[in-house]
């Protein structure tokens, strides 16, 4: 059973055993409504305590029974709420570390709460998409005044036991413990002072309203509705909030039930689930197991001060890990210090960061201009120019230097890191940590597997991403990886649009009214369009066969690298990043079309998302078959975290997953019949035309 039964004098208690955060599987409910029963049949027991083992009261569903049979099966949550709720003898929740989810809607179905200090108590399900569905939405907003808990539910996010204990008037919890330590005796004796008190309080009675009413709710309706357009979840949980205050108990229940149905069956929901399962899947190596042995990190170089060396440090100082930078010139050295500090003034100026914590961060960090200096750290990160003769000067030198076992790895966002892998006598060490820009704030981290990087260090650096709070995505070694070889399919499909007939400008709206935070031209433009031309430059060498549109190449021949001078396919005002249209840039698009014999044709928002985006899922399916990604899964998690596709959508394969395979297949069939366009890159990848060939999906 997954609960264990113990008698304490008069008091039984149960014990939630269902490591690691007591998830309520079925298992779980029947031990509960197993133990509650035994208590009840038991006259020398006259009350109940209800707790959780180990690191956790309770996080809620189990997660490994979503979409089993089991996650359905009687007695479900709301049951065992129930039979709590009507239990004859009253039952003391023992709330620790974590209540989230079905956990918290356990310990408001029963009669009394106790907490330790320091637990998190949410309910998250809006992230998911859905909304609580046992009760949450009525008995949360009962305990706790329905500001504060419409708050939680719409938010979603976790807030200490002590502050929710703080609120005026809160009856979530009766009694607040010393420490998790003592929580369970004084939650005993906790039990044994009210065994006698009759009739047993129930949160579902109690009142429930809100001084102004539908005003109240109209306002908050407004504050949703602006934040959270492309998320149907929150306007259902205010919803099912407002039912609490105008409706009976039950009635109020069954608008909670109606909302979590109608949710959980949207793309939008299927789309959270999916990637809340592919992120946790995404940590995962299939031939590294979870007990593999990692070597320790204490210390940390880096390689280079420019904008990426700096935000890679900044993530280390974060975690509180000393890091070490080097640079060749104390000029460079001195500008790379600078913007690592004025980056942290700007959070200490917002309020985000307190003047103390910014002053031991930079304590942490070591300027030097000498490789002796950084001999002795456990992992040396290279983030210097993006090319591969100065990448070996590097890695030749750390070779030289740095002690066995020290870890040495590559912020390369392209290049073969199993020809960097061997520069160096020790290939079994070196992996790839391809940050993306900036570094200090956005989450995708692209562990590079080389062909000899050992197990424990690919263990070592997934370890290390969680400290730094990055999403890690293991990748093979090709060219760009995942991410940048995906792009660059999407980039060129954006080429081939404009001197087909499309405005930059259009080609932008068209992906970003599709959820992407930023269209290709201003994407390139953010970036620096002269980084692609140094890409097309190797591609016209290395792959000549390979079509691209010469319009970027033009743009930058008139020194029209984006943000950083100003002007791109765009004009930047200085200090701003408002992107406005250049007619210049018009004119020379419409010359090229002229001078390359192209009509212009009108085409529709619907052809443009599904070039771009169908141009990266083709992609992906060749990289999936070579292996490159683990799973389609880890590629989704990539784009969502790394490249701005809407999380919404659940990311470019779980799209087409959802648009239908055969459907893609048959537009990228028109797309190969555009004169103008690649014809060969339409061909689907074999993977692809065997996905629907068999009738199944990518996920």
């Amino acid at each position: 059973m997954s609960a264990q039964y113990a008698v304490h004098g008069e008091v039984a208690v149960i014990s939630l055993d269902n490591p690691p955060v007591n998830g309520l599987g079925l298992s779980t409910r029947l031990a509960i409504a197993d133990g509650v029963q035994k208590a009840l049949s038991d006259p020398a027991v006259n009350a109940i305590v209800l707790t959780g083992q180990g690191r956790a009261f309770s996080g809620g569903a189990d997660i490994r029974e979503f979409g089993t049979p089991k996650a359905t099966q009687e007695p479900h949550l709301s049951s065992v709420i129930s039979l709590i709720e009507n239990c004859t003898k009253p039952v003391v929740a023992a709330v620790h570390s974590i209540a989230m989810g079905g956990g918290l809607e356990l310990a408001l179905g029963c009669h009394y709460r106790v907490a330790a200090p320091g637990a998190d108590i949410a309910l998250p399900e809006v992230k998911l998409g859905i909304l609580p569905g046992a009760g949450g939405t009525q008995r949360l907003p009962r305990v706790l005044g329905v500001e504060p808990a419409l708050n939680m539910i719409v938010s979603g996010e976790p807030v200490k036991s002590e502050k929710l204990a703080a609120l005026p008037g809160q009856k979530l919890f009766d009694k607040m413990a010393a420490s998790a330590a003592s929580l369970l005796d004084e939650a005993i004796a906790f039990a044994r002072g009210i065994s006698a008190i009759r009739p047993l309080p129930r949160v579902r009675d109690l009142p429930c309203s809100h001084p102004q009413g539908d005003a109240y709710f109209q306002f908050a309706r407004n504050m949703i509705a602006g934040v959270s357009k492309n998320y149907p979840a929150p306007l259902k949980c205010l919803e099912a909030v407002q039912a609490a205050t105008t409706n009976k108990f039950d009635d109020g229940m069954r608008v909670e039930r109606e909302g979590f149905l109608s949710l959980v069956t949207t793309p939008e929901s299927k789309a959270l689930r999916h990637m809340f399962f592919a992120q946790r899947a995404a940590s995962k190596i299939d031939d590294v197991p979870a007990d593999t042995p990692k070597r320790e990190i204490k210390t940390v170089a880096v390689i280079g001060a420019g904008t990426m060396g700096g935000g890679i440090s900044m993530n280390f100082l974060n975690a509180g890990i000393p890091v070490r930078i080097l640079e060749t010139k104390q000029e460079a050295l001195d500008k790379g210090l600078a913007t690592i500090q004025k980056n942290y003034q700007a959070q200490v100026k917002k309020g985000k960061l307190k003047e103390e914590v910014f002053q031991q961060r930079m304590s942490l960090l070591t300027p030097t201009l000498s490789y002796e200096d950084i001999k002795d750290v456990d992992l040396v990160i290279e983030a210097v120019f993006e090319e591969i003769g100065v990448k070996e000067l590097v890695f030749k030198k750390l070779d030289e230097v740095m002690r066995p076992g020290a870890i040495l790895a590559s912020n390369t966002s392209t290049l073969d890191v199993n020809a960097i892998a061997h520069f160096t006598k020790r290939p079994q060490d070196v992996v790839g940590m391809h940050f993306f820009s900036p570094a200090n704030v956005m989450k995708l981290l692209e562990v590079v597997r080389g062909a000899a990087t050992a197990k424990d260090v690919m263990a070592t650096v997934m370890d290390v991403a969680k400290r730094i709070k990055k999403t890690a995505v293991v990748s093979g070694v090709c060219d760009g990886f995942i991410g940048n070889r995906m792009i660059e399919q999407y980039v060129r499909q954006a080429g081939f649009l404009i001197e087909e007939g499309c405005t930059p400008q259009q080609v932008d709206k068209a992906i970003e009214k599709f959820g992407f935070a930023m269209g290709p031209f201003r994407m390139g433009d953010l970036a620096g369009n002269d980084i692609g031309w140094a890409i097309r430059k190797r591609r016209y060498l290395e792959k000549p066969h390979m079509k691209y549109s010469k319009i970027a190449d033009l743009l930058c021949e008139q020194g029209r690298y984006g943000q950083k001078v100003g002007k791109g396919w765009y004009d930047y005002l200085d200090g701003k990043r408002d992107a406005i249209p250049n007619k210049d840039v018009e004119a020379m698009i419409v010359k090229y079309r002229a001078d390359a014999g192209i009509t212009a044709r009108k085409i529709s928002d619907e052809e443009i998302v599904q070039r771009l985006v169908f141009s990266m899922v083709n992609e992906a399916a060749h990289i999936l078959e070579e292996g490159i990604a683990a799973r389609a899964s880890d590629i989704d998690i990539v784009y969502t975290t790394g490249y701005g596709f809407p999380v919404y959508r659940g990311g470019p394969m779980l799209y087409a997953d959802q648009f239908g395979l055969f459907n893609v297949v048959q537009a990228m069939n028109r797309f190969a019949q555009n004169p103008y366009d690649d014809g060969q890159f339409w061909q689907p990848a074999p993977l692809l035309a065997r996905l629907v060939a068999d009738g199944k999906s990518f996920n």
